[in-house]
């Protein structure tokens, strides 16, 4: 099951539905920077590839923080 959030990047508000596992990860990911979930996500959004959804940048990072 997908768990949707929803983040204000530049300006705009947008949602992102991952899994569980994902926001577990990320949560995690945030905290060890001591930084909002909703900051890195900003973070996350300003590096990413452009073409690559923000949900597969999430996961991607997800994957490779741990």
């Amino acid at each position: 099951m997908l768990e949707k959030r929803s983040f204000s990047l530049s300006g705009h508000r947008t949602s992102v539905a991952l899994e569980p596992e994902f926001w577990a990860a990320l949560g995690e990911a945030a905290q060890r920077d001591n930084m909002a979930l909703s900051a890195l996500v900003t973070r996350i959004d300003s590096q990413r590839v452009e073409g690559r959804p923000l949900a597969s940048a999430l996961r991607v990072f997800a994957l490779l923080s741990r």
